[in-house]
């Protein structure tokens, strides 16, 4: 039976690894999860292709785990008139109740059109607050209803933003074990900044983990508009030009509405929009520029990279998984299965949703984060 076969393999490399240094005291549940941070993926019999993954993985029901009773909004200033809107949930000192700032603390980043409320979002949010992390949910600029916070638009090369909310809540809360987990274009951007970054990264930023990442921007917009993808780009070009007709009204000294008339593929809206007014060339030239597979040899952060073969549209070079795969870093870890930001699995250790929890358990593993006591049961619900 399919559900009964591991289809995973990970490049080059074992997968089991140990943690350099085994924590004295923490909780089991914490040092079964640093010996073995991975369950196989057991993707579930009835979904065969990766478009019904795709699909039902959005929807698919996810048990409710307790969170703080209300997500902390904070907001963080750029350097060009621009904001981000955070929502964050924090473990905190019992007696004090000042934040537990040795713990833990996952930045996470959605994909193109999502927000900090997507769904993968939420449930990687609550599995992760029920192991005793801290979650920062972050809107990337734009998104999350924030399009009159900043009159510039938000595309796959914006890094810095990453980068600026990492150092803001560092600083602010003096954590010391920070990690950046990204979904599709959010995994772009933390997969570039981790190689932007190399063996310059601060001390507190120990990690970090992509799912479905865009790495190679070309190959991915040209395989959305394949006959197979059309349903994809067509409900992301709705959105992207409904969101530049509202930027448009906001700023109409900047941007003009009717530029988005005609448009009938990604390529042409990066190259029309995304390029003209985020100052590129053209949409050969953004794609170059802001694709992570560029810097991706120069990783040195322990990084996580999940990729399912069988991705409708997210297409990876094989030069770029060359250097993943040559990269000591990295654990490039590829099913057959698994759709785009999906990996829906047979009911095991991981939960149905097998990324979020492989994601979170690799995290912990590479931090040296105590899981709370109670943890154990978080990662059979997910």
């Amino acid at each position: 039976m399919l559900e009964n076969v591991s289809l995973e393999f990970v490049a080059q490399r074992s997968f089991h690894k140990t943690a350099d240094q085994q924590p004295n005291g923490f909780p089991r549940a914490f040092q079964v999860a640093e010996r073995k941070w991975h369950d196989p993926y057991r993707p579930i019999a009835v979904f065969r292709s990766g478009h019904a993954q795709t699909l039902l993985g959005n929807y698919w029901y996810r048990p409710r785990l307790e969170l703080t009773p209300l997500a902390e909004p904070v907001v963080v200033d750029r350097n060009d008139g621009s904001r981000v809107l955070c929502r964050c949930h924090w473990q905190r000192e019992a007696a004090t109740g000042n934040v537990c700032s040795d713990r833990l603390t996952l930045l996470l980043v959605h994909g193109l059109e999502g927000s900090s409320n997507s769904g993968y979002i939420r449930g990687i949010t609550a599995l992760a607050w029920a192991a005793g992390c801290n979650v920062i949910r972050m809107n990337m600029r734009n998104c999350g209803g924030t399009e009159a916070w900043t009159p510039t638009l938000y595309h796959s090369g914006l890094s810095g933003d990453v980068g600026a909310v990492l150092e803001h809540f560092a600083d602010h809360y003096q954590l010391t074990r920070m990690a950046m987990v990204g979904y599709s274009m959010g995994g772009n951007l933390v997969l570039k900044l981790a190689g932007e970054l190399g063996s310059a990264a601060p001390c507190w930023l120990r990690g970090a983990a992509a799912v479905s990442p865009v790495t190679d921007l070309a190959e991915s917009a040209d395989a959305l508009h394949e006959m197979g993808n059309r349903l994809y780009e067509r409900h992301f070009l709705r959105r992207l030009m409904r969101r530049f007709r509202r930027k448009a009204q906001l700023f109409p000294e900047i941007y003009l509405a009717d530029a988005v008339m005609r448009i009938g593929s990604i390529r042409e809206f990066d190259d029309h929009i995304t390029a003209r007014y985020n100052g590129f060339q053209d949409a050969e030239d953004y794609y170059f520029r802001a694709s992570s597979a560029r810097v991706v040899g120069e990783i040195r952060l322990p990084t996580l990279l999940i990729h399912a073969l069988d991705d409708p549209f997210i297409r990876m070079r094989s030069d770029t998984r060359s250097l993943l795969a040559s990269n000591g870093a990295v654990e490039l870890v590829e099913s057959c299965k698994g759709g785009h930001c999906a990996f829906l699995a047979s009911q095991s250790g991981g939960g149905r949703h097998w990324a979020e929890a492989t994601v979170v358990r690799y995290l912990m593993a590479h931090a040296g984060h105590a899981l709370r006591s109670d943890a154990g049961d978080a990662f059979n619900g997910s």
